[in-house]
């Protein structure tokens, strides 16, 4: 499996780069499959981190000696990291946020507030995470406007044949995911924002899932938004990104107020900021935003595609494994059609208590309704189990899973 041009991906040596990859759970090796949540540090993210905290700390844009300067400069040189990194028309266009969460809500109240109206619609999906029902519900309480979704369909693809009914001239926004964080499901996403713009739509992709796990160009998507967190792709927690228009970014009244968002203040008015500032009140997660740019020369370096690749052959033997596990349904679409995500019940065994027999064999997984609750009343489930891959799994890792399934089987007597 190749990386960069020339350059093999080399798991083990990108393993290494992890320390955390190095501890014992349970006195047992540490087998970490829990990334669609969060993922690990590499050592280069770490040190940068700690690197500010120890030679640079300081505030940003409110200073002109030495350490406010190069703080403020390696801020916005990772925001210019973030705009190539998903091919953004400018680094204006990119918004840090605490979260993708907090980037869904900033469009559902500024961009909602402002443009939503009794008899307009806004559509979501069926397998989207809470983080894009709910801002949605409550902006079209606020507005009058009515919610919609997309079904899915059993094998966990979009119902897409409906969209001519679901997608209207009263449509004012398309919000939807890219990769389903329970199913894997990969969307097609250009073919979603090109039906949106076509009924006058904008657009709104969450790529929480997809941005660390595949190559994202929002111009080629011809999304309006996208949202992401830094978390989830090597970065830091507490960062987070809205990619907008700059044409609709400019129309958008702030979200919040205070401190760096304002170019004047007067008693009884105020005038705002430039972007992207205009949409960052206060002193900024400045920290993590630089080391979410660490995060995004790490990934860079050893390429999406790559990336891509070594999961998508991961997720094929993993699911070759599972299926061979006796009494163990997968939730959604085969592995050419997913990204490194499985989701699956074991007979009757409550994912709670499936996921603390593998936590006592040192594997993470994550158990429950993955914030997707929705989704699993679609299948008739209260809950699931779910094993995520990212760059640094391995087929071993994938072989001590099944391995530890069959005895979960042995302990409930499947």
């Amino acid at each position: 499996m190749s990386g960069l041009p020339g350059r093999p991906f080399d798991v083990e040596a990108v393993r290494a780069q992890f320390p955390i990859l190095t501890r014992q759970v349970h006195g047992k090796p540490l087998v970490y499959l829990d990334s669609t949540a969060s993922s690990q540090k590499p050592q280069a993210v770490i040190e940068r981190l700690a690197t500010y905290y120890a030679q640079g700390n300081a505030n940003v844009h409110r200073g002109v000696h030495t350490l406010s300067e190069e703080a403020t400069a390696a801020f916005e040189a990772s925001r210019a990291k973030v705009a190539r990194f998903i091919n953004a028309a400018s680094s204006k266009e990119i918004i840090w946020t605490r979260n993708a969460t907090e980037a869904i809500n900033l469009v559902a109240y500024s961009w909602g507030s402002a443009n939503l109206k009794p008899g307009d619609e806004v559509l979501i999906t069926e397998m989207e995470h809470h983080s894009n029902i709910v801002p949605w519900q409550l902006a079209c309480q606020r507005t009058g406007a009515t919610l919609r979704h997309v079904p899915v369909d059993d094998e966990g693809f979009l119902r897409l044949d409906l969209l001519p009914t679901l997608l209207t001239p009263r449509t004012r926004l398309f919000a939807f995911t890219a990769m389903s964080n329970v199913l894997g499901t990969i969307v097609p996403v250009a073919e979603l924002t090109a039906a949106a713009h076509a009924v006058g739509a904008l657009a709104l992709v969450d790529g929480a899932q997809s941005v660390p796990h595949l190559p994202v160009d929002v111009q080629a998507l011809g999304a309006d938004f996208l949202v992401f967190s830094g978390h989830k792709m090597c970065g830091p927690t507490g960062i987070g990104v809205l990619y907008g228009r700059r044409q609709l970014l400019e129309a958008m009244p702030p979200f919040m107020s205070g401190g760096d968002m304002i170019k004047e203040v007067h008693l009884d008015v105020s005038r705002w900021n430039t972007l992207p500032w205009k949409f960052e009140a206060g002193t900024p997660a400045i920290a993590e935003a630089i080391g979410l740019g660490a995060a995004v020369d790490y990934l860079d370096n050893l390429g999406m595609p790559a990336i891509q690749a070594h999961e998508h052959a991961l997720v094929t033997y993993a699911m070759q494994q599972l299926q061979q596990v006796e009494g163990l349904r997968i939730l959604g679409p085969d592995a050419d059609h997913r990204g490194g995500v499985v989701a699956f019940t074991l007979g009757d065994i409550h994912p709670h208590d499936l996921a603390a027999i593998l936590d006592g064999e040192g594997i993470a997984i994550r158990a429950g309704h993955h914030c997707a609750q929705p989704l699993h009343d679609r299948y008739g489930l209260p809950a699931s189990a779910r094993a995520s891959f990212y760059l640094y799994n391995t087929a071993a890792e994938v072989d001590q899973l099944v391995a530890a399934l069959d005895k979960a089987r042995e302990m409930f007597a499947l």
